[in-house]
């Protein structure tokens, strides 16, 4: 089994919905000085983090993922849950004088989304001679410790290791040249649309750019679904419908989840980007970035069900 190295956030999120539409809150002639409050009715607190999400979907693909990240003093709860759904847990790192990230996050009805993070400990660098130098290894490299999004992706590319660049909420944090550093050399980019365009604004780099910097660049549209950009062309992918949806938040980590299981099972980008969909599809249905659950066997008849062909996940688990 390959060992998938998760550089991100381990967080505790504060989940709220607003029963309304954010846009209605906003005057046109008043952006500049913007003082809002939502009400909202209710919160639920979560296991999340960038890292914690991509980790529980990757064990519910049947691998064993490594999160490379910090922690703190009160995340021994949390610890106990991982260990109990088959992450490693053992090469994170605690910050004994330092709480645990947290996240709020609050939806409005359109699924827009506005949040806040405090990175307590996650803002502390991993030390990265902790981090293993093994056959058969990938790296991911999501928001959360910018020490880290600077310099993982030049020690990956040092040691010779496929990595994947995934900046998400820590982009409005990064310089220009942070994300061209990430980009270079990145077996695949992750980005939603509105981050994608931030990407093009900070770096000056057009798509076309970053596909001759990265192998592939994926960009998730939400309910339109994602674009595959590769030197070869682009390929939309839609979505997996669902059957009902509740929360939004974690289907971009789910997504990502999928589409590294498609990479370790050796398939092409196009058909990673659609079991990434089929993944991200179970956190849309559920409230919370790891309340939903599936087996292989799920997301192969829902992926069969959308996209014709069978994905070829089953006989590849070991």
């Amino acid at each position: 089994m390959a060992h998938i190295l998760l550089s991100g956030s381990l967080a505790y999120d504060r989940i709220m919905v607003y029963p309304g539409y954010f846009k209605d809150n906003f005057l046109p002639d008043k952006l500049h000085a913007i003082n809002v409050s939502f009400y909202i009715p209710r919160q639920v607190e979560h296991y999340g983090g960038t890292a914690g999400n991509i980790a529980y979907n990757l064990a519910l693909l049947g691998e064993r993922p490594e999160p490379i990240a910090s922690v703190g003093k009160d995340f021994l709860k949390y610890k106990a849950y991982l260990d109990e759904k088959g992450v490693n847990t053992s090469l994170i790192q605690i910050q004994s004088d330092l709480p645990t990230a947290c996240a709020y996050i609050i939806t409005d009805q359109a699924d827009n989304q506005i949040s806040a993070y405090y990175p307590g400990a996650s803002s502390a660098p991993y030390l990265h001679k902790s981090i293993p130098n093994e056959l058969e290894t990938m790296g991911v490299v999501s928001a959360g410790c910018l020490d880290d999004i600077r310099t993982l992706p030049g020690l990956f590319r040092e040691r010779g290791t496929p990595f994947l660049f995934d900046p998400g909420q820590s982009l409005s944090a990064l310089a220009g040249e942070d994300i061209m550093n990430g980009i270079e050399g990145a077996e695949a980019v992750f980005a939603n649309d509105y981050e994608f365009q931030l990407i093009c604004s900070k770096t000056g780099w057009s798509e076309t750019d970053i596909v001759q910097k990265a192998n592939v660049l994926v960009v998730t549209l939400g309910g339109e679904g994602s674009r595959v950009v590769t030197r070869e062309g682009e390929l939309r992918v839609p979505v997996v419908p669902a059957e009902t949806v509740k929360d939004p938040t974690g289907a971009g980590d789910a997504y990502r989840a999928g589409y590294i299981k498609g990479l370790l099972s050796g398939k092409e980008p196009s058909d990673c980007a659609r079991l990434g969909s089929t993944v991200a599809v179970y956190a849309v249905e559920a409230e919370g970035t790891q309340e939903h659950t599936f087996t292989l066997e799920d997301v192969s008849r829902r992926y069969v069900t959308t996209y014709g062909t069978d994905p070829g996940i089953i006989a590849n688990t070991k």
